[in-house]
C-alpha cells in the first residue's frame, strides 16, 4: 500500500513506509527490506502514460522497526503509507505471505530475506495488489518477473540447481533471479488512478499478527 502523486519533471511518485515487528526484525534488516523494494521497483525505470503525458514512476520507500507496536496501533491507523510486517524464525505454510491483494500488512518468515532474495520486493508488489501470474510455467520466456511464486518453471539457469530436470526438487525458480519489469509497473494500473490529487494505492487490511507458533 502506498500514495501516489505527480511531482515535478513528470514523475509520478509512489511513496510506501515498512514498519516491522516480531523477535526477529531489528532496524538493520528492516532497512535491507526497504532498501530491496526501492531498489529493485526502480531498476526497471518504468514510466506510464496519462492522459497523453508520459510520467516515469519513482518509487521512494522508507521503514522503521518497532518492535513494541501494538494492536490498537495497527487496527487504527490511518495513514496509507504505512505498510505493517511481523518477522519471526516461522510463518504458516513455511512461507513469507500478506493478508491479500493491495493490502497493508503481512507477515516475513526471517529466512526468507536474506540479501537479494527478492521476497521483500514480491510481497511489496501484493500488497499495491498484483496477484501471481497465471502461467507458472515461462520456460523459453527468460528471465522471470517479480511477481512469480517459488515453483515456478523456468530456464535451466533461473533454477536453483541448473542441471535438476525442470520441476523436480531443485529444477524450479530461484527467487533470487526475479526482477521487476516495465510490465510489472505497467500491471499496477496506475493510470486509472486521479493523479490531479495525491492518490492511494492498495488499501488497509488492518491485521496485527500474533507469532505462529
Amino acid at each position: 500500500m502506498g500514495t501516489a502523486e505527480i511531482i515535478q519533471g513528470k514523475v509520478l511518485l509512489i511513496r510506501s513506509h515498512i514498519i516491522t515487528y516480531g523477535s526477529m526484525a531489528d532496524e538493520s534488516l528492516t532497512q535491507q527490506i526497504a532498501d530491496e523494494i526501492e531498489t529493485m521497483w526502480n531498476e526497471p525505470q518504468a514510466g506510464i502514460v496519462n492522459k497523453g503525458e508520459v510520467y516515469t514512476v519513482v518509487f521512494r520507500i522508507t521503514a522503521a522497526c518497532n518492535p513494541d507496536i501494538t494492536v490498537e496501533e495497527v487496527l487504527g491507523n490511518l495513514d496509507p503509507l504505512n505498510n505493517y510486517f511481523r518477522i519471526e524464525a516461522k510463518a504458516m505454510g513455511n512461507i513469507s505471505f500478506v493478508d491479500g491483494l493491495g493490502c497493508n500488512t503481512g507477515y516475513f518468515q526471517y529466512d526468507n530475506l536474506y540479501k537479494g532474495s527478492t521476497t521483500a520486493a514480491h510481497e511489496y508488489g501484493h500488497t499495491l495488489g498484483l496477484p501471481h501470474p497465471h502461467d507458472l510455467d515461462i520456460r523459453g520466456q527468460g528471465r522471470p518477473g517479480i511477481m512469480y511464486p517459488r515453483g515456478t518453471l523456468v530456464d535451466p539457469e533461473f533454477q536453483y540447481d541448473p542441471n535438476i530436470p525442470a520441476g523436480l526438487k531443485g529444477g524450479t525458480m530461484h527467487p533470487m533471479y526475479r526482477r521487476v519489469r516495465q510490465e510489472d509497473v505497467h500491471d499496477l494500473q496506475l493510470h486509472k488512478l486521479d493523479l490531479h490529487h495525491q492518490a492511494i494505492v492498495g488499501s488497509f487490511s488492518s491485521y496485527w499478527h500474533p507469532p505462529f507458533n
